[in-house]
């Protein structure tokens, strides 16, 4: 039995698959350096990548952002304050009254509106079954093969990602109590949109931690437009374990993007939990 840890990238095009993965190991390793003191190779880096941009895009992107190491101080860790409980406070208070009108009204021809506009490939996700058949194979594959194996299972997820493979957890602990996942991390994910708490609602009828998740972390800047909902332990019911979403704020020091996985890999919160993991 060994540890490994599985990948999911979220929206828009990407570099190709190789590099891609490099750049979340490469951050996943700085932020153990320079966080935790801990020096770890590549190699020694037991990481597995799901790609799935081939599937929307013909070309991976060739003008995508390098990674480039972090500017010494950089890396720094997020102290909460009463304004973050007043934000999650109100974000609460506004899903009470938004997913309500979901379930009242048809308003899915907005919403999908919206998704088609500002998140396409989340749109596409939820108007092609062919493709989104092809996201969620990958991804249990993934799960199903390292599961069979006997290998302890942390899986990090970006983005779109994050609804990939929440909604395969969700599957497979329907079909295989058997599997379990060590330790699932949500890193500037869309799961408190209403209209994706919704589609799971439709699919699964309980907005929930899977059943086979023995951890759940979120992660999230709220400088992210992604995480518009940084708090998802107000929106997601615990298992049958009492295993509920923790949530924790982070600052992704990826420039003016807050939204960039490796920003988010890096955080000195991700790496406490990947030590932990290792």
């Amino acid at each position: 039995m060994s540890k490994i840890i599985i990948g999911i990238h979220g929206l828009a095009n990407k570099p190709a698959d190789e590099v891609l993965k490099k750049g979340w190991a490469d951050a996943m390793r700085e932020g153990l350096k320079k966080n935790a003191g801990i020096n770890i190779t590549s190699n020694s880096l037991n990481f597995q990548s799901v790609y799935w941009a081939d599937v929307m895009y013909k070309k991976p992107d060739t003008k995508y952002d390098a990674y480039k190491k972090a500017n010494k101080g950089d890396l720094k860790r997020y102290e909460d304050g009463w304004f973050d409980t007043i934000r999650a406070w109100t974000s609460d208070k506004i899903d009470d009254v938004v997913d309500p009108l979901k379930n009242w009204f048809d308003i899915d021809m907005l919403a999908n509106a919206v998704l088609k506009s500002k998140l396409k490939d989340l749109h596409t996700y939820y108007n092609d079954k062919n493709i989104r058949a092809e996201l969620r194979g990958r991804f249990e594959k993934a799960i199903r093969d390292n599961a069979n194996a006997g290998n302890r299972i942390m899986v990090v997820s970006h983005s779109m990602g994050t609804i990939i493979a929440y909604d395969v957890l969700r599957k497979l602990g329907k079909e295989n109590h058997d599997f379990s996942i060590e330790h699932f991390v949500t890193l500037g994910s869309p799961l408190g949109l209403s209209h994706v708490k919704h589609m799971i609602i439709n699919e699964n009828h309980l907005v929930r931690t899977p059943s086979i998740v023995k951890k759940w972390s979120n992660l999230a800047d709220r400088r992210d437009p992604v995480a518009l909902d940084s708090h998802l332990s107000d929106d997601y019911q615990a298992n049958d374990y009492d295993v509920k979403v923790a949530d924790d704020l982070v600052i992704n020091d990826w420039g003016g993007i807050h939204h960039k996985s490796y920003g988010y890999l890096r955080t000195p919160e991700f790496t406490d939990l990947l030590k932990k993991f290792i």
